[in-house]
């Protein structure tokens, strides 16, 4: 199982001209070793650009997308690691959620597939995570 992250899914929702294929690829191969997972989280986030909740649920279908709850550990752990951000200096504002996606990987112990793992590497460093070379997007 693999939990993928929202700009992954953004990618192929918008087709994004530099890292549409980077993204496809990475979620063939993840789907090869298991199923593929958002939260609750990612699926909000994923939501702003639907006009119609069908719209996004066929995405998700498509891309063999499922939605897995959120554990109560992992929400705990969210807010504990952000508070712990907070406390050096983090910024207040958009960046919470990224906290329940990398806490939701860490407590299940799934990789993360993401183009953006800055902040999850540092507090969640029990995470795999998938994400692209740095010099190379596609």
């Amino acid at each position: 199982m693999t939990l993928i992250d929202t700009n992954v899914l953004l990618d192929l929702a918008t087709d994004d001209p530099v890292w549409a294929d980077w993204s496809i690829r990475q979620l063939d191969t993840a789907a090869v070793t298991g199923p593929l997972v958002i939260n609750d989280i990612v699926y909000a986030e994923l939501s702003v650009g639907f006009e119609r909740i069908e719209q996004l649920d066929e995405l998700l279908d498509d891309a063999g997308v499922t939605l897995n709850e959120i554990p109560r550990e992992a929400l705990f752990l969210a807010g504990k690691a952000f508070r712990r951000y907070r406390s050096a200096g983090g910024a207040r504002s958009g960046v919470l959620p990224d906290f329940f996606i990398g806490a939701h990987a860490a407590v299940l112990g799934l990789p993360l597939l993401t183009r953006d793992a800055k902040r999850d590497r540092t507090y969640f460093p029990s995470v795999i995570m998938v994400t692209p070379d740095s010099d190379s997007p596609g």
